[in-house]
């Protein structure tokens, strides 16, 4: 990039940059979110520095699970959702950034919905998924389930910041089109937050990459290769003294982790059927028991180069003892890995660049740690070696919380004078006679940006035009994505040809398109934002209506919250005694020593089978008590319970 080009975007986008600033100072802190498909992550940016902020339950990721008890209107969020999964599979609810945006006719979301185990059903032209509450059925979008891991997440930092956060940074798949970008806003409204970006998952990966290469004065070129739980995308950017410029992008919204465990699957059922006879595949308890152990042995053949995988009582009482190893899966996955070379050859190509003068190439998503992928990459570009040193799990976030600190003016983030140009993924533009898609935004055009084509009439004293709205590469909108269409009147009555129409795109930093149409002789002018219902857009009614249940659910994620507390006390006051009895060793006689060891067994038994759904904190709390009780007249005081005071 010369020197006269990066003096004109950096010109251009700073005005952009200190509104923003201006708009959002002394308004709390905003959080960068990797909403992804199954597992989510959040980060916040201090002082110039990123932190990944763990969960209530300690870890850096949470799983994009949620979950609704059978009997209660309980809701389980992350990690407690994923652990009663294989018991409670049809009020289990994940996966749903496969549906958000789309329509429920999609060939995608039918064939989802035959695989996964919760009920899919069609609204409004939408997918909707439906679960049993207090023995009634109850529907939820694809935006409120997004949004009960939205407010997870932002619990999480407001818990880790002690203060409210209402304000954040949102990443999607850079290929994700304009219907499930606008969804996903919907989402963090849903969830009480103002998302003041939405910025595309590899350019968030290059971001976090890049940061300590701003002051390099070399430019590069750098491909992010992003593999996820359910999605793919490939982008590649030059990094040239602070200016992240997107030069192409691709990819598959429908690729990924959950692909490949579904494949290991459908290995297991047909294998089971072979040695017993009997055919699982409509048990959704069974299935969710092998979902759970497929992804744990995909993960451990990663390092290992086979694994056993085995499940007790699976299916008809029977138990699941088999070997996979790691040939075996590359076989079964052999075509969808092959696939992801398909978007990294057109990237290249787009961008104009030869293989070698791709300078670094930068791996992030859980499922780039698949030995094979990461082969397939490496041989693709001749043997260069791929980047793996920034976390593939954190990455998005990191990168997200950076551009959040950017837009919360963050003193020591703003000194590296960072600008993010991106681009939109698909073209843009409007039907013409005969069908035919005119473009007026081309695909890999740097956003923000604007542009006006002038069109006419086809019949003579036309006094109406019908504006249609597409996305897609196809030459006709029949092969293309519709997003939106109005009417323009009042057109001023001419022969055709000569009234004068001119349409004009305008696309923001988020990639929210708003399209326009002008007759230049009546002045007559009509506009749309492509957030209608057409493209998946929720009403203002049912997202009102959608955030006053979110708060609904205050109290019940309360209770939750008490559980794990009330349960976490107890793994202390086990781990506490244990201590207490080795120390004590041949003090302690031997009856004693025997009725508390199996007391205290029992106790870890319980913890171990606690199903927040069902068991109740007072349940939990009586269990320690119950085992203070004994321990203390053989122990001594010091056994009794050092946690919280009570009353």
């Amino acid at each position: 990039m010369s020197r006269a080009l990066f003096f004109l975007l950096a010109v251009a986008l700073l005005p952009i940059a200190l509104c923003a600033k201006e708009e959002t100072e002394d308004l709390g802190p905003v959080i960068g979110i990797d909403l992804g498909t199954t597992y989510s992550c959040v980060g916040v940016l201090e002082n110039g520095n990123v932190e990944i902020i763990p969960n209530d339950q300690g870890n850096r990721i949470t799983p994009s699970y949620v979950a609704f008890a059978d009997a209660t209107s309980e809701r389980l969020v992350g990690d407690a959702a994923k652990n009663q999964a294989a018991s409670n599979p049809l009020n289990t609810v994940f996966d749903v950034k496969r549906l958000i945006g789309r329509r429920y006719n999609e060939p995608t979301v039918q064939r989802d919905k035959k695989l996964l185990p919760f009920r899919i059903v069609g609204k409004d032209e939408k997918p909707h998924v439906e679960v049993e509450i207090n023995g009634e059925d109850k529907v939820f979008s694809p935006e409120e389930i997004s949004a009960m891991v939205l407010s997870k997440l932002r619990k999480t930092a407001e818990d880790f910041l002690g203060k409210k956060v209402t304000r954040a940074v949102v990443t999607v798949p850079a290929y994700f089109n304009d219907a499930q970008r606008s969804a996903t806003r919907d989402a963090g409204v849903i969830a009480g937050l103002d998302v003041l970006r939405i910025i595309n998952e590899p350019t968030a990966a290059a971001l976090a990459y890049g940061l300590d290469k701003t002051k390099e004065e070399e430019e590069k070129n750098i491909l992010v290769f992003d593999l996820g739980g359910g999605t793919f995308d490939v982008t590649l950017l030059t990094i040239d003294k602070g200016v992240f410029e997107v030069l192409a992008t691709n990819g598959d919204t429908h690729l990924g982790g959950e692909d490949f465990d579904q494949r290991l699957m459908e290995y297991f059922v047909n294998l089971w059927k072979r040695k017993h006879g009997d055919d699982m595949s409509k048990d959704k308890r069974a299935l969710g028991k092998l979902r759970r152990e497929v992804e744990k042995a995909k993960r451990e053949l990663s390092s290992k180069t086979q694994v056993r995988v085995e499940i007790e009582a699976l299916f008809g009482g029977k138990d699941l003892s088999e070997t996979l190893t790691r040939a075996r899966f590359e076989q079964l996955n052999e075509d969808l890995f092959k696939k992801t070379l398909k978007p990294v050859s057109k990237v290249v190509k787009d961008s104009g660049l030869s293989k070698d003068e791709i300078h670094e190439i930068v791996l992030v998503g859980g499922s780039t740690r698949i030995p094979k992928v990461k082969e397939l990459v490496k041989s693709f570009f001749d043997d260069k070696e791929p980047h793996t040193d920034i976390n593939p799990d954190e990455a998005i976030a990191y990168g997200a919380a950076i551009q959040a600190g950017i837009l919360s003016g963050d003193r020591d983030i703003l000194k590296k004078n960072l600008v993010l140009l991106d681009v939109t993924p698909l073209s843009l533009g409007i039907e013409t006679l005969g069908g035919v898609m005119s473009k007026i935004i081309k695909r890999n055009t740097v956003v923000p940006t604007k542009k006006s084509e002038s069109f006419t009439t086809t019949v003579d004293n036309q006094d109406t035009i019908a504006v249609h709205v597409y996305e897609g590469e196809r030459a006709m909108t029949k092969d293309c994505h519709l997003l939106g269409q109005f009417d323009l009147t009042g057109l001023t009555p001419a022969p055709k040809g000569q009234p004068q129409v001119i349409v004009t795109f305008d696309i923001d930093e988020n990639g929210i398109v708003k399209v326009s149409a002008e007759d230049k002789g009546s002045k007559s002018k009509k506009e749309i934002t492509i957030e209608d219902r057409n493209s998946g857009r929720l009403s203002e009614e049912e997202i009102e209506r959608m955030v006053r249940e979110a708060e609904d659910y205050a109290d019940e994620d309360a209770a939750v919250s008490a559980k794990v507390d009330a349960k976490h006390d107890l793994e202390s006051y086990i781990a506490s005694l244990r201590s207490k009895i080795d120390a004590m060793g041949s003090k302690l006689a031997s009856d004693d020593k025997s009725d508390i060891d199996s007391s205290i067994s029992d106790a870890e038994t319980f913890v171990r089978n606690i199903d927040f759904s069902s068991t109740e904190v007072d349940a939990i709390e009586e269990r320690r008590k119950t085992l203070e009780e004994q321990a203390v007249p053989l122990l001594g005081p010091g056994a009794g319970y050092q946690g919280k005071d009570e009353l």
